[in-house]
């Protein structure tokens, strides 16, 4: 799709719920309404390849990925198998994309922000493309399941649990090729008006070397080297 040695794109969605009976503030997101955020990890053929769920929605997205089994097995280099690619002079491991919320990491790769050059913007486009699988999966699975869409009234226990059941069963569905009406997107995106997804605040830091590799896969797209 664009981007080389790419093993996914990942994100998060917030699943509105009703306002718990404890810690209820702590469920409110940034938007004001209730809600329990899905992470995601997903695969070129739109798949859930890893979830984590269960978080309150005011908790930023980079703080529930810091502590999620994903980044600990993808900080220690366990979660995908050794395939690195050279570009330029560097080695690279399997990456997985994010967007601004998210740390710029040897193995995670995030847009420029600020004023971008043309090989920046590039970048940025390259990057988007192939984002564009994890926010498809997060529409087919509320298109399917649009109960995501409204305040469950599930226990705080149980909501992770239908929602985890409800990615399986999109797993399935995309799997065997189960056919997906445009007419659930639009339902679910009527529904959904009432519960706007929360911006989130921008990730800046990073080192140097990590700057560095992203900044071999940005010359790469300019030369053609990272085309695949």
């Amino acid at each position: 799709m664009g981007f080389p040695n790419c093993g996914g794109a990942i994100d998060g969605m917030h699943i509105p719920i009703l306002g718990p009976d404890r810690q209820g503030s702590q469920y409110i997101n940034r938007k004001g309404y209730f809600s329990m955020v899905l992470q995601a990890l997903v695969d070129h053929k739109g798949c859930f390849t890893n979830i984590s769920v269960g978080w309150p929605g005011k908790v930023h997205d980079f703080r529930i990925f810091r502590n999620s089994v994903l980044f600990k097995q993808l900080q220690e280099g366990i979660y995908f198998p050794e395939q690195k690619i050279t570009v330029g002079d560097v080695e690279m491991p399997i990456v997985i994309l994010g967007d601004t919320a998210y740390p710029l990491m040897p193995w995670l790769m995030k847009p420029y922000t600020g004023t971008l050059d043309s090989s920046k913007a590039l970048f940025n486009y390259r990057l988007s493309k192939c984002r564009m699988v994890v926010e498809c999966a997060f529409g087919h699975l509320k298109g399917r399941w649009r109960s995501l869409l409204t305040d469950s009234d599930l226990s705080e226990t149980n909501i992770p649990i239908v929602i985890a059941a409800c990615c399986v069963c999109h797993n399935l569905c995309e799997s065997k090729g189960e056919m997906y009406m445009a007419g659930w997107e639009a339902e679910a995106n009527c529904l959904a008006t009432e519960y706007v997804q929360p911006d989130t605040r921008a990730v800046r830091r990073a080192q140097q070397e990590v700057l560095h590799i992203r900044k071999v896969f940005k010359t790469s797209f300019m030369t053609g080297q990272g085309t695949v």
